[in-house]
């Protein structure tokens, strides 16, 4: 009798799961169910590629991952929030292990304060028809990311990802084959060649508003773990892809944010 593998099992039952969520979302047209569904899709792949013996074949990898950002594309899209994307910083958040991002349809709309985000009875969407809060392609994978370093991000600071994404990135998940990081006052730069699925940057390109906003997954993840180390809200202010689709460069800005004046007795 063949032994079922059972890692691998329940990866496609997450997948199956998130697709019928993906699915029903459309059918209902519910952001609620798309959210569930491109949370459960991406993790599902996520312990596909990591289950130990065997790895993902990058062709199904590649597809998943270009699936899932063009869902998550057309969400936008739809509800008109291309003004920009801000990754907050636990504080913002009731769960702060947890990681949202922030997304206008103004670029001049301002960060909501972190007593309202916090509120929120529903953690995906606020009640503002303006902006919306939703979880990143890169919320799973950033747990992935604290899970093999055995630590919160909460707990670390700027210089500790410094030193230690690029070895995670290479060595530990083979995610890349050269990461660099720079970091110039509130600009983060980061560079990464040949990545695994590779094979999907030249659809990368053509999710312009995805990736520019909330960067790939592994862009994201990077995103969510510079807001939990920093404790400041973070936006991608370059996503860029080379040609041959080898290299990834991302500029992560850290957001300074206004201090609310006290008001007078």
């Amino acid at each position: 009798m063949k032994k079922i593998n059972l890692p691998k099992l329940t990866s496609w039952l997450l997948i199956t799961l998130g697709a019928l969520a993906l699915v029903s979302s459309v059918a209902f047209v519910s952001q609620i169910l798309a959210f569930i569904g491109l949370g459960l899709t991406l993790w599902g792949t996520i312990l596909l590629y990591i289950t130990p013996e065997e790895y993902t074949k990058t062709a199904i990898l590649d597809t998943t991952i270009t699936t899932l950002l063009t869902t998550i594309e057309k969400i936008i899209q739809d509800g008109n929030y291309t003004g920009k994307a801000v990754y907050l910083p636990p504080k913002y958040l009731k769960d702060f292990e947890s990681s949202k991002a922030y997304l206008t349809k103004e670029k001049t709309t301002p960060l909501p304060q972190p007593e309202q985000t916090q509120q929120q009875e529903n953690p995906s969407i606020l009640t503002n028809s303006n902006s919306i809060l939703l979880t990143p392609p890169g919320a799973d994978l950033v747990k992935l990311f604290e899970k093999t370093l055995g630590t919160s991000f909460t707990k670390v600071d700027l210089p500790f990802l410094e030193n230690n994404l690029p070895k995670l990135l290479i060595e530990d998940l083979e995610l890349t084959e050269n990461t660099e990081i720079q970091t110039n006052n509130n600009k983060i730069q980061v560079k990464i060649e040949n990545i695994t699925y590779k094979n999907t940057s030249n659809q990368l390109k053509k999710l312009t508003t995805v990736t520019n906003l909330l960067g790939c997954p592994t862009s994201s993840a990077i995103a969510c773990a510079l807001a939990k180390a920093t404790g400041k809200p973070i936006e991608i202010g370059k996503h860029q892809i080379s040609n041959d689709g080898k290299t990834i460069t991302i500029v992560y800005n850290i957001i300074e944010e206004q201090k609310t004046e006290a008001p007078q007795a």
